[in-house]
């Protein structure tokens, strides 16, 4: 026995300073991404001006009189962000809600699998099909109704984003309803309540803390996202506006880094810091309604 428990205690310990090391080194590799991100960011603020840079409304990196302003690439970012949660959150709330109480199993079977495939379906490919099937669909809607002959706009972006953030809305959404103790329905059922009613004062309450974190993944996504995006988006330095050429933080930065240099070079790595700083706001402001909702 001895022999056994000293076995035990050596395992267990080995698994503890593994799980420890792991720990540290995500700490370390967050750390070292957002030192590197200050110091190679902040020098170019200084040298635009910080009110210059991210309230500037004209981005001219390559001009003769170079301008730096990102007030755009802001608000279209945020637009983004916006949009793609006003449509994407419902559409997956709901079908997470059919898959977990409504759905026959060989249906919800069924379309776990789709949802599966949605998440492993690279992002290049979402941009790819945005751009073959969404842009001539919306051109013609903006020529027909707003005479405007673009179908690369800010309403593309958020339509390929709303899709993007649906597989991690659903999965999380999903497993946090069916995780809700099958005596509080019961006990809805047995005061009278129907099972909609059951549902939707019960069930997705008690599922609040988990369908909050499926939201916060999916606008981590939404607001990470670049490749999708610079596809269908027109990549223009425009205020945003639903059916104009927009461009977003992310893609601010992939189409201009592989020939940046000097300024315009260091200018992209302080975008790359609002965008870091953009994400971790938004990631405490979700995470604050998730306890908040939790202790509710």
């Amino acid at each position: 026995m001895n022999t056994k428990n000293k076995r035990k205690d050596i395992v267990e310990k080995t698994m503890q300073g593994v799980f420890f090391t792991l720990g540290m080194v995500t700490i370390i590799a967050v750390v070292t991404i957002s030192a590197y991100l200050v110091l190679n960011g902040l020098p170019a603020i200084r040298e635009i001006g910080f009110f210059e840079f991210l309230f500037g409304q004209v981005w001219r990196s390559t001009g003769t009189d170079p301008s730096f302003g990102i007030l755009p690439f802001i608000l279209t970012s945020f637009y983004g962000m916006i949009g793609a949660i006003i449509i994407g959150v419902p559409i997956g709330l709901m079908t997470a809600i059919f898959l977990a109480k409504i759905a026959n199993p060989r249906i919800a079977a069924v379309v776990n699998t789709a949802v599966e495939l949605l998440a492993g379906i690279p992002s290049v490919v979402y941009g790819f099909v945005g751009m073959i099937v969404l842009v001539p669909f919306i051109q013609q809607i903006a020529l027909h109704f707003f005479g405007i002959p673009s179908g690369a706009n800010l309403l593309s972006a958020i339509l390929v984003l709303s899709v993007m953030i649906l597989p991690s809305i659903i999965s999380v959404s999903r497993t946090a309803l069916v995780a809700v103790p099958r005596d509080y329905e019961e006990a809805s059922f047995a005061l009278g309540a129907t099972k909609m009613e059951t549902i939707f004062k019960v069930s997705v309450p008690s599922a609040r803390s988990g369908i909050t974190a499926g939201v916060v993944l999916g606008v981590g996504r939404a607001i990470g996202e670049a490749m999708a995006v610079m596809m269908v988006a027109g990549n223009v330095s425009n205020m945003p506006e639903l059916f104009r050429p927009v461009t977003f933080l992310t893609t601010a930065i992939t189409r201009e880094l592989s020939y940046a240099s000097g300024l315009q070079r260091q200018a992209l790595f302080s975008i790359g810091l609002v965008l870091f700083c953009f994400i971790m706001l938004i990631n405490i402001i979700l995470n604050f309604a998730l306890k908040r909702g939790h202790k509710g």
